[in-house]
């Protein structure tokens, strides 16, 4: 299976530039030491997904039968992927906490795309799902490269481990579902709307593993992964973008909740981990507007528009909201679920044509 229109580069991590430049700048080494080495780790990666989606990357045999297939590595704190073989599909659980979290996250990201939208894999078509743990030293970051996940086990003064929250592991995969379907440019606006659906989907695999409805759910994304001296609860929130941390050495968490607070910026690819908070919080407030469980009703109209095929890759907010609204009519008709969603968007200021 290919991807929608032309094959683009893919290498997303978890934790935005922009948080670790501002850790790169702290006065004490062992907090920006780690976050300098992690910003030229991932640009080196970055470098490398570019050159092997040029030179081409080996393809690897799928079978869509509804089952996982799953391989964790071990990096051993080195570089080389994807490392040693620590678990396999079936294995029993190893003694490494890590290898086991990973293991069952890939398992949960598999099985919430199954159950709920009738997905076989990230790809559609069984894709085995392979990850790396223990990658690097004191690595502040995790990322899918297009081919793989991988997971550092954080500097323990920041960030702990990354597979601590299973919704981290979801959303990394959820960027190789986006990159088999509607491909979304990871630049401005569509690159914004790229990181949303991770965070969605993401938010997802979590409610779906812990059984929660909509009003139950935290719509915290990373919830876990900061370590006690932070001064915040995750990474970012969907309830409440912009409030997900305030730290003396992080910053201010900067995402906006609405088009008024649109960020310019030519940072971080054009800012696709800060204004993806509006249709973050767009699909917050059509979920809890809808109540029940999340996928199965918000989720499944957000998955129409992701693997529909009317998604261009560089669609803008205004043309996704739009195809929402078009998605929840076809699916549900002229209900509930055609209301929540057009004033979802309407809530964050942004127009459906």
């Amino acid at each position: 299976m290919t991807t929608h229109g032309g094959f683009e580069p893919v290498f997303c991590t978890i934790v935005p530039p922009h948080v670790l430049d501002r850790l790169a700048q702290a006065e004490d080494p062992a907090l920006a030491g780690p976050a300098r080495r992690t910003l030229q780790r991932d640009a080196f990666e970055r470098t490398q997904r570019r050159l092997t989606t040029v030179l081409g990357a080996t393809a690897v045999p799928s079978a869509a039968d509804g089952k996982p297939r799953r391989t964790v590595h071990d990096a051993r704190h080195g570089t080389d992927l994807p490392g040693h073989r620590v678990r396999g599909e079936g294995d029993a659980p190893g003694k490494d906490a890590t290898a086991n979290r990973a293991y069952a996250g890939l398992g949960a990201t598999f099985e919430l795309f199954l159950q709920a939208f009738g997905r076989d894999s990230i790809d559609g078509d069984g894709l085995p799902l392979n990850a790396t743990v223990h990658y690097d030293r004191d690595y502040n970051n995790a990322f899918w490269n297009g081919e793989q996940m991988v997971f550092g086990d954080g500097d323990g003064e920041i960030f702990l481990d990354f597979t601590i929250p299973i919704d981290v592991i979801g959303h990394e995969l959820a960027h190789g579902v986006t990159q088999y379907t509607a491909n979304l440019t990871y630049f401005g606006q569509p690159g914004a709307l790229n990181e949303s659906l991770s965070d969605v989907f993401g938010a997802l695999i979590k409610q779906y593993t812990l059984g929660q409805t909509a009003a139950e759910a935290d719509w915290l994304i990373g919830a876990g992964l900061l370590a006690p001296r932070v001064t915040g609860t995750a990474l970012r929130s969907m309830k409440e973008p912009g409030t997900a941390y305030d730290d003396d050495v992080l910053g201010k968490d900067p995402q906006p909740a609405t088009m008024d607070d649109f960020v310019r910026t030519g940072r971080d690819n054009g800012g696709v981990h800060i204004n993806s908070g509006i249709p973050n919080h767009a699909f917050y407030l059509a979920a809890t507007a809808l109540g029940g469980h999340a996928w199965e009703r918000a989720g499944q109209v957000w998955y129409d528009v992701l693997t529909g095929g009317e998604l261009k890759e560089q669609a803008l907010f205004v043309d996704f909201a739009t195809l929402t609204v078009k998605a929840a009519r076809e699916r549900f008709g002229d209900g509930e679920e055609l209301d929540a969603v057009a004033k979802a968007w309407e809530q964050v200021g942004v127009r459906t044509l």
